[in-house]
Parts: structure tokens; C-alpha cells; sequence
């Protein structure tokens, strides 16, 4: 989200210090100020909210609802700067010094089971706490009766009277005097409760913490806010979120019983390797939570879960039923039908037909085995077509007089996990998404002859799922026009793909539990793409740095790879095709190799040399001498012919490490 407003905008006003009646400030000043508020200002510029629950409670200061641009202006100006992650708590102190009223404010202490009406009377800085006091009148809610003054007062005294700033929420003052206050507190506690991380402590302080940690992560919260996320990436970022800090207190638990040891037995060896596993499971958990993080990466690594429903299977009767949908049925229209699709001749037996006026619900309806048929309209659903039988879609009459256009936001539009699905003849619209337009899952989908206007990505092809895409139009999408996973397979013929960020983005991650996808292109026009035709996403190794710094010293190398690359070139094009696609390529098979199409091939036919080399050493590691190459060396394009890359604003092909 990038808020609006003027420069460091707060909701408390940020016009600087300097009045016309005040001789100039000194630097002291300056810094105390900065330009973060005004002391000074009458009246208050936050809002207020009414607390829940007791109404006898005062309001209080909102500062909930902070625009990005307002907290990273905070952070990045006045808390964090350029400090370290061993440093945040020093740094946060000495803001605090500058802008807390270190006495005279009330606010509501908040905790999971009790709210108590509290006065500040002293802060705490380096600590990150308040001394506080109870206010008279006495005023507390809490989900059970026994907290009453003389047991509040017991566990005040239990904590010395020390409450974490985190767990206050100030007071409403209309005065302005406690603006800065209820800002400053807002910051440490949002700081705390969605930025830092229990590990960050320990993590390497060589870099800028709030460009490495900070910034990213608040921009993650704020696209999860603003539904930017997909809401199965959201689940998996919280879920691997909260394994990664119960491994982590589990670790710390090993590692001080570990140090606190002073023998050398066979129990502290164990705890040792514990403790290490304990290391590669959070190491690992780190960099996932990282990927979802960094806005570039976030969909690269991407993630399995898909909210289908079950297959239904065979429709207890055993007859299956053609679904005709259209949102009014004339005379003329029906007897088209009767002829061309619905003639018992044709069909060569009795058909079951079902009218419905919407294609969610007739696709809804279906069961293994159904055929629904769309007739020329223009439909507006409101929800997501979850395909899971063997079903096909088609519609009766062009792609652009048969549309289907989807309403309001949600994560997807089209979900395939059937074995065997067919769309047909149908354009697909799609806005305000935060998901591709069509995503298959699991099993095969074939995508004939449609037009579809994308608001994200486009297409996704997830692991181990099939696409068959043939005759289509594909345009408009944010990101790639067509997103295809390692382990999947996936066909273009004579398709478009066009005014898209990128046209297709292959994920091939080099990583043992994938395969490399299996892909073929004939036919396709790929152009007036912001960035590349094709771009391949791949891991950075230590053999990319070492090609890069030969490639560019050492001219006859370049030559010898070339010939070696035309030389897989050829082995591409005479390796076994799907059964599915083989008599649509032999058309293709006498095309000459464009120079976009022949770049492509080139670098990932070394990409899967790359990854054949890895396989072959984890292998031999293993202690596995004799590798079978030609079960390890499958090379991800079975075909690549006849594809024109015009008009792509970085290129045909590029490259992208992460």
C-alpha cells in the first residue's frame, strides 16, 4: 500500500517544529522534534475509539489504522535508522527518550484475561516499560470475577509495578499534549507484535536490519491487509510462522541445558544432536518465511494447497446429463442446439438435459462423466468454478460472445484438480483478483479455443498437474500470462500471449523433491510483454557465478557451449513426445528454429545439464556409483518450434536467480 500525505504523515500531523514566534532551534532541537509532531499544536489531530466492553471505560487514542507510508516513515526516519538487529532495543529506547511523556497519561492495560484503568507515573526506556498505578476510580473488566482491587493490586506489586509499553493503549486526550505519546507507544507495540522476530537477535548484523527485515515485512502485512496475498499463502506464511518459534523455544531449551553443563556425558552428546536438528529445521523454516516476505519472491515459491472440493465420482444413477445454460432460451436458440449438439443421431443415444441460467451452478451440478454448455451471454458470477470431476465446458458460439465475467474479490476464479477437464469457447474476465484467472492443480486440463483477460497471473500449472492449451488468447495479466511449476507439463500451440508483465515464467528450483517441468511449445505468439517472452526462475549456485565469470573472458568457451547447446537442441526435438500432443507437433516438426526459440532452448537445456550434474553428485554422496542418465538428464522442453517473440520489452528470454 503506498499512503498519501505529506512527507512522514501522521495521523498527529508532521509540520515540523520550527514557529514563526520561536528564535530558530538549535540541532538538540532539531532532533528531539525533527519533524515528527508538534508539542506545541493545540488540540489533538488522532481520532478516538470507543473501548469494548465497560463503558465507563475512557476512549482512547486510535492508532490502529496507520497507513504503510506513515509506520515506515517511523521506523526507517526515527526508531530503527540504520541500526542493527542487536541494537533495535537501544535504538527504540533512545526514540522513546525523545517523544514518551515519561509521566501524568492514563491508559488501559490490556492483557488476555483482564483490562484495568491505569496511571503512568514513571517510564522505563532502555526496559521498554512503564511504571504505572492504579487510577481511582477503580475500573476493570476481566472474563472472570477475581480480579478485584485488592488482588490488581497484589499482582502490580508482583511486577514491581512494571507493565510492558506493548500492553498499554493511551487514553484519549483532545488537548494534543499525549499525541506523540500514543504514536510512540503504537509503534514499539506493532514493532513487537508483527515486525521482530525472537531470532532476529542472533541473526548476522552485517546488513541494515530494517532493509533486510523490516521493510519487508511490513510490507507483507499491509498486502495480507489490502488482500493482495493469496489467502492459501497467507495460511502457509502464519502456520510456518508459528512452527518456526515453537522449534525455536525448544532450541533455546536445549541450548541453555547444554551450556549450563559442565560434563561431558552421553546425554549432553545427544542434546547436542537434538539441538542441531532442531537448527536445520528453523534454518529451513527462516528462509520459506523469507521468500513470502520479499515481494519478488512471494510467488516463485508459491505453495501446494488448493480449496477444491472432492470429486463426486459417477452420479448414482449412472446417467450423465448435459447442462445447457443460458439466461434466456428462445425458440431459434433451442433448435440450434437440438441440431448441433443435442440430436440423439449425433450423440447416439438418448440424452438427460438440465437448463440452468447460471454456469456456476450448472458447473455445481455436475458429475463425472457431464457436459455443460454455455450459450452466447454474458454471464456475471460472484464465487469460483471448483472443477474436480472429469467434466467438459464448452461454449456454443465464439469465444467473445460467450462471456463470463467475474464479480467481486476473491483469491481464484477457475480451480482444476479434475483428471480430465476440457474448457472450450469461452472468454473468461476477471478483475480485482489476487489470484491467477485459471489455476490446475491436479490432473489434466485442456483450454481450447478461449480468450482470457487477466487482472494477476494468468494461468498457474501447479506440480505434477497437465495443461493443454491450444488456439487461445491470453492478455493483461500483472504477472506472468502463464506460470508453469516444477514437475508439471505443459503444452502451448498456436496460442497468444500478449500485454502481459511477463509472457511465461518457468519455476525450475533445482531441488531434489521437484522435477523438472516437461514443456511444449509450437506455433505460439508471445509479444508486447513488459519484460521478457519466456523467463526462467532458478536458485543462484556457485556454478552460475563461475559460468557468468567465464562466459564473459573467455570468447571459444562461449563457442563450445553453443555447439554443445545446438547439439541438446537436436535431442529435444527427437525425444519422445506426449501421446496427447503428437500428432499436433508433427506439423510443426520441419519449422525452422527461431533465433527467440533457439535462445531458449540453448539456456535451459544447460539449466538441465546443471541439474543433472547436482542429481548425479547427491547420488554419489549417498554412496549410489552407477546413475541412470537417462532417467535423470529429462530435459524440460520436449518441443520448441514455430513461436514468434516480437515487441517484449527486455528480450525473448531471460533469466532470473534468486
Amino acid at each position: 500500500m503506498d499512503g498519501t500525505g505529506p512527507p512522514g504523515g501522521s495521523a498527529a500531523g508532521l509540520q515540523g517544529c520550527a514557529e514563526e514566534a520561536k528564535p530558530a532551534p538549535t540541532q538538540q532541537d532539531e532532533d528531539i522534534c525533527s519533524d515528527y509532531g508538534s508539542r506545541d499544536k493545540p488540540g489533538t489531530a488522532l481520532g478516538r475509539t470507543v473501548p469494548d466492553g465497560n463503558v465507563l471505560f475512557p476512549d482512547l487514542f486510535r492508532t490502529d489504522h496507520l497507513l504503510f507510508y506513515e509506520r515506515f516513515k517511523a521506523y526507517q526516519d526515527y526508531i530503527l535508522a540504520d541500526c542493527k538487529a542487536s541494537e533495535v532495543k537501544e535504538f527504540t529506547a533512545e526514540y522513546l527518550e525523545k517523544v514518551l511523556e515519561p509521566s501524568g497519561w492514563q491508559a488501559v492495560w490490556r492483557t488476555n484475561v483482564f483490562e484495568v484503568l491505569v496511571e503512568v507515573v514513571d517510564v522505563e526506556y532502555s526496559d521498554l516499560k512503564a511504571v504505572v498505578q492504579l487510577c481511582e476510580p477503580f475500573l476493570c473488566e476481566s472474563q472472570v470475577s477475581t480480579f478485584t482491587l485488592e488482588c490488581m493490586q497484589e499482582l502490580l506489586e508482583l511486577k514491581e509495578r512494571r507493565i510492558p509499553l506493548q500492553e498499554l493503549w493511551v487514553v484519549y486526550d483532545e488537548s494534543g499534549e499525549f499525541d506523540q505519546t500514543a504514536l510512540a507507544v503504537e509503534h514499539v507495540r506493532f514493532f513487537y507484535e508483527c515486525i521482530w522476530r525472537t531470532w532476529d537477535e542472533e541473526e548476522e548484523d552485517d546488513f541494515d536490519y530494517f532493509v533486510r527485515c523490516v521493510e519487508p515485512r511490513l510490507r507483507l502485512h499491509y498486502d495480507i491487509l489490502e488482500h493482495r496475498v493469496p489467502s492459501g499463502l497467507v495460511a502457509d506464511y502464519h502456520n510456518y510462522l508459528s512452527q518456526c518459534e515453537e522449534l525455536y523455544r525448544k532450541f533455546l531449551t536445549v541450548r541453555n541445558n547444554i551450556s549450563s553443563s559442565d560434563s561431558d556425558s552421553e546425554m549432553e552428546n545427544i542434546s547436542m544432536v537434538e539441538g542441531l536438528k532442531l537448527y536445520e529445521k528453523i534454518e529451513h523454516l527462516k528462509q520459506k518465511l523469507k521468500l513470502i516476505e520479499n515481494p519478488l519472491l512471494r510467488y516463485v515459491f508459491g505453495y501446494q494447497k488448493y480449496s477444491g472440493l472432492q470429486a463426486k465420482g459417477q452420479r448414482p444413477t449412472g446417467i450423465k446429463i448435459t447442462h445447457v445454460v443460458s439466461s434466456t432460451v428462445m425458440a431459434s436458440l433451442l433448435q440450434s442446439l437440438i441440431r448441433d449438439k443435442l440430436c440423439p443421431e449425433s450423440c447416439g443415444e438418448e440424452l438427460e438435459i438440465q437448463f440452468h441460467n447460471d454456469p456456476l451452478a450448472a458447473v455445481n451440478a455436475c458429475y463425472e462423466g457431464d457436459t455443460v454448455i454455455i450459450c452466447p451471454g454474458h454471464y456475471v458470477v460472484d464465487g469460483v468454478f471448483c472443477i474436480a470431476d472429469s467434466i467438459e465446458m464448452e461454449g456454443y458460439g465464439l469465444p467473445d460472445d460467450i462471456v463470463i465475467e467475474k464479480q467481486g474479490k476473491g483469491d481464484n476464479f477457475v480451480d482444476c484438480t479434475g483428471a480430465n477437464i476440457k474448457i472450450s469457447n469461452l472468454k473468461l474476465v476477471q478483475h480485482d483478483a489476487v489470484e491467477g484467472i485459471l489455476n490446475v492443480h491436479q490432473g489434466k486440463t485442456t483450454l481450447e479455443n478461449c480468450v482470457l483477460q487477466c487482472e494477476t497471473t494468468g494461468i498457474t500449472v501447479r506440480t505434477s498437474a497437465e495443461l493443454l492449451m491450444k488456439n487461445s488468447d491470453l492478455y493483461g495479466a500483472k504477472g506472468a500470462g502463464v506460470e508453469i511449476y516444477p514437475g508439471s507439463t505443459c503444452t502451448l500451440l498456436d496460442n497468444g500471449i500478449h500485454h502481459c508483465k511477463e509472457g511465461i515464467l518457468i519455476k525450475n528450483f533445482l531441488d531434489e523433491h521437484y522435477d523438472i517441468p516437461k514443456i511444449s511449445m509450437a506455433n505460439n505468439m508471445i509479444h508486447n510483454n513488459e519484460g521478457y517472452g519466456v523467463v526462467l526462475v532458478k536458485p543462484t549456485i556457485a556454478s552460475d557465478v563461475k559460468d557468468a565469470s567465464a562466459k564473459g573472458t573467455t570468447e571459444d568457451a562461449q563457442s563450445t557451449q553453443s555447439s554443445d547447446e545446438r547439439a541438446q537442441v537436436e535431442g529435444f526435438r527427437q525425444e519422445q513426445l506426449p501421446e496427447c500432443v503428437a500428432d499436433e507437433l508433427e506439423l510443426y516438426e520441419q519449422a525452422e528454429i527461431s533465433e527467440g526459440n533457439h535462445e531458449i532452448v540453448s539456456e535451459l537445456g544447460a539449466a538441465s545439464a546443471k541439474k543433472s550434474q547436482m542429481h548425479r553428485k547427491r547420488l554419489s554422496e549417498l554412496g549410489i556409483t552407477e546413475a541412470d542418465d537417462n532417467l535423470m538428464s529429462q530435459e524440460m522442453f520436449v518441443s520448441i518450434v514455430g513461436n514468434q517473440f516480437k515487441w517484449n520489452g527486455k528480450g525473448s528470454f531471460g533469466t532470473f536467480l534468486f
